[in-house]
């Protein structure tokens, strides 16, 4: 090996770095996302090819078997995986991240305890030929095995959660007290492990507290607050291979790791907004647990057919499209661009509100428009689309629900109050399709639904605006 390959080595990661930093940017605009997720993909397989090079790297031939397999099951499930399901494979993918990097620390804190001798009068001597870490380097490890771990057992509940295999929320009395001392021992036993006695049973207890913590800790979320959760995950996942970067002397995991949890971070804080959470109570609140007693909902839904529906949005000046989790399910989201063109072409301004929670992950409703062609600039967020409501003639929501629920303003004993909601109750005349009279993810009734200005049109999403589309397009014929 020549004296200048390490250097080159180092240039492929310098520029794996600044692939991924400009990646990253270059998804913060939905009309540059495709190419920006192109470029960090071009930096990971930089990143990964410099790796294989790496002087005296040992078991290539198991990595490169990894990379297959990883690589085929990622192709596969990707192109088999619907809309529906992306934030379970979301949660999915994030969480094997936490489980590599942990996987990482923990290699390394057996790799270092295999090579302590412990003596009978307490002391400790290292193997032969064997230079024992660095108390910083022994932290690192362990820090980086915690937050990864967390974020592993966290995001599988998570996963269990969107797919329905678990209950959407599990609290009991105490619950905080309990994952603070889950907590508190993990990093006892992590402190004594630096400062003290570094064995393999105290490693493996270390391990079973940390994973421990990240199901504890995710058991009590609602379904309301999943997006802040994948979020949150996701910036651990990041911070925890920044750490393991550290460890091994990797300066693209250091990069790489940083960037991610940085980016996870402020995503995290701006989702915990969004839902009036302080990321405090996200870490170890019980998530949607209401203070009080929730009120009751007076009066009735009032059904209204699509040919009545129809000729209301025909002759508005103005109508917003609102949708939710329940246009995911109904893979509605072409349909729905078909009546809003039909509606731009009668002259009708047709605009589009998401809520920054909307779907079960950020950005969830934001792909699905895109999948269907719907410009850019006739989507519009939360801020800027709430101050038009009392203007706009029709509010259309499809398959949304704690997201424009008024009772999140007006009610102090409902789980979702002081969340920031869409103010669709403010339009002249609501309309929202919806398969039955059920409850939202969160499990609470919608005020909405029972409001004098609001009827329902019932059935499937994609199935009803079908039959707005015929209707639509009846009216002149």
């Amino acid at each position: 090996m020549t004296d200048w390959f390490p250097s080159v080595i180092q240039a492929c990661y310098f520029a794996a770095a600044l692939l991924f930093i400009l990646g990253l940017k270059r998804m913060s605009s939905p009309r540059t996302a495709r190419g920006g997720i192109g470029w960090a993909g071009v930096g990971m397989l930089l990143a990964v090819a410099a790796t294989l090079f790496l002087p005296g790297l040992k078991h290539r031939e198991l990595m490169l078997l990894a990379l297959v397999l990883g690589t085929l099951a990622a192709w596969w499930s990707g192109r088999r995986v619907a809309m529906t399901a992306m934030p379970e494979m979301v949660a999915l993918y994030n969480g094997m991240g936490g489980g590599a990097a942990a996987a990482i620390g923990g290699a390394e804190l057996y790799g270092y305890a295999s090579h302590v001798v412990h003596l009978l009068g307490g002391g400790t001597y290292a193997v032969a030929g064997y230079d024992p870490p660095s108390t910083a380097h022994l932290a690192l490890a362990l820090v980086g095995s915690l937050i990864g771990a967390v974020s592993f057992s966290g995001s599988l509940v998570a996963f269990g959660k969107l797919q329905g295999w678990l209950d959407r929320r599990f609290v009991f009395a105490g619950q905080r007290t309990v994952n603070a001392l889950v907590l508190i021992a993990a990093l006892a036993i992590g402190i004594w492990l630096v400062v003290g006695r570094l064995d393999a049973t105290a490693i493996t207890v270390f391990f079973v507290l940390s994973l421990a913590l990240g199901v504890m800790m995710t058991l009590p979320i609602g379904g309301a607050d999943m997006p802040v959760v994948i979020s949150l995950y996701n910036a651990l996942t990041g911070l925890a291979v920044a750490f393991e970067g550290f460890v091994l002397g990797n300066e693209t995991m250091i990069i790489a790791g940083t960037v991610v949890g940085a980016a996870g971070t402020l995503l995290t804080q701006l989702m915990a907004r969004a839902m009036n959470r302080s990321l405090g109570n996200v870490l170890f609140g019980s998530f949607g647990v209401a203070s009080g007693e929730a009120k009751a909902i007076d009066g009735a839904q009032k059904p209204i057919d699509a040919a009545d529906v129809a000729v209301m949005m025909a002759y508005a000046e103005r109508v917003v499209i609102v949708p939710g989790y329940g246009l995911a399910v109904a893979q509605a989201q072409h349909k729905v661009w078909e009546l809003a063109q039909l509606l731009i072409a009668r002259g009708v301004k047709v605009r589009f509100a998401i809520h920054p929670v909307a779907g079960r992950m950020p950005g969830h409703m934001n792909v699905l428009l895109a999948e269907a062609g719907v410009p850019y600039d006739l989507i519009a967020d939360m801020d800027d689309i709430n101050p038009e409501f009392p203007a706009v003639d029709v509010a259309l929501v499809i398959g949304a629900n704690d997201v424009v629920n008024p009772v999140a303003k007006t009610d102090p004993g409902s789980p979702i109050y002081g969340m920031p909601i869409l103010d669709v109750e403010a339009a002249k005349n609501v309309i929202v399709i919806k398969r039955g009279k059920g409850t939202g993810f969160a499990g609470i009734e919608n005020a909405l639904f029972y409001a004098d200005n609001t009827r329902m049109l019932y059935g499937d999403g994609q199935a009803a605006v079908a039959e707005l589309i015929t209707a639509t397009k009846a009216i002149d014929a």
